[in-house]
């Protein structure tokens, strides 16, 4: 189980970057197509679903890795049962934060799909499209909540620190 949980944050983290090198692609063919002078329809915006894609596929696996940023002051000041205490209520509440912001955009995706939602903009983008980046960014956050959470519970999570979190401290 632990290799397949593994291999679905890596997965997306891999399909977050897949969406920055298509953003730099779509970036520069904004940047050439106003230096010489044409138009892709929708190029702005494009880039724009892309990021958010990038963004929330990222979200589970820098998760995984402790590279979202926490405010340590407190949990490090206690010890024992205080801090476990104190780690399980923090990752029940981002679980059950993560588990709601993943069936909401579930539902947004859904919604969009059902009352065929398009984009504002130029590129009349059916919304869901996009949207969907988002729903599944937020699913695999949520299951990695889950996975910590129940980590934490059996005492097995790695307390997994960023060097750059070291070098400020």
């Amino acid at each position: 189980m632990r290799r397949l949980l593994d291999a679905l944050y890596d997965g997306a983290a891999w399909l977050a970057a897949l969406f920055m090198v298509a953003l730099l692609i779509a970036v520069l063919l904004s940047i050439l197509g106003r230096q010489f002078h044409f138009n892709i329809p929708g190029i702005d915006a494009y880039a724009g679903y892309l990021m958010a894609a990038a963004g929330f596929l990222a979200l589970a696996h820098t998760l995984k890795k402790g590279e979202h940023i926490r405010v340590t002051l407190l949990i490090n000041a206690l010890k024992g049962g205080a801090r476990k205490g104190l780690e399980l209520w923090s990752l029940g509440v981002a679980t059950l934060l993560a588990l709601l912001f993943a069936f909401y955009s579930c539902r947004l995706a859904w919604q969009s799909h059902a009352f065929h939602d398009i984009s504002t903009s130029n590129d009349a983008t059916p919304l869901w499209i996009p949207q969907l980046a988002m729903a599944l960014g937020t699913m695999v956050f949520a299951i990695a909540f889950v996975d910590e959470l129940v980590l934490e519970l059996r005492g097995q999570r790695q307390q997994s620190t960023s060097g750059e979190a070291l070098r400020n401290e």
